[in-house]
């Protein structure tokens, strides 16, 4: 069993972005994968901003990514890059806290115009930090997403058969095999 990191990088805890990544880590944990999840947002401002290294909460998350076999990550998309609040705890974790990972990059958006913000501000980031593994990531547009007063989403059938898809691939990266029926 892989042990997953599943990181949202929202700054909301209601956002899409948190909602899609929480209804994905349910679909690996049926894997067989024990997944981890962590919500930037959750990190103390005054740790991130201050780049206090030695912040409990930093020091934990640095753990949590060198204890994962594998990483999602997911971040909205504002001004066609990964949000702030991910780019904080980046900069905080080691140079090459993703050497021997496979990393499954996921964002989520309004517009269509915003998509290559995975392939070309996401991807070098965590490619630079020695991941060993970034499989195919996906863009979900914002109105794929439909968000319940429970908590729960629903993702438009296109966008539920993409994201099955990738995920899929990340869990055989990670040397699992994926379920057959498709992610609701």
């Amino acid at each position: 069993m892989a042990t997953v990191l599943s990181v949202s990088g929202s700054p909301s805890a209601s956002s899409r972005t948190n909602r899609l990544l929480r209804h994905l880590d349910q679909r690996l944990t049926a894997q067989g994968h024990d997944v981890v999840p962590l919500d930037v947002r959750t990190i103390p401002a005054e740790a991130l901003l201050g780049a206090d290294f030695r912040h409990p909460a930093i020091v934990e998350a640095t753990e949590l990514f060198a204890s994962a076999d594998g990483v999602v990550v997911g971040t909205p998309v504002y001004k066609a890059s990964y949000s702030g609040v991910l780019k904080a705890l980046l900069d905080l974790l080691p140079q090459y806290a993703l050497t021997g990972k496979t990393v499954l990059p996921l964002a989520t958006g309004g517009s269509i115009a915003h998509v290559l913000a995975i392939d070309y501000a996401l991807r070098p980031v965590l490619n630079s930090m020695g991941a060993a593994h970034i499989v195919q990531g996906w863009f979900t547009l914002d109105k794929d997403i439909t968000a319940h007063d429970d908590g729960s989403i629903t993702v438009a059938p296109a966008a539920a058969e993409a994201l099955t898809q990738v995920l899929d691939h990340f869990s055989l990266a990670l040397g699992r095999t994926p379920l057959l029926a498709a992610a609701s």
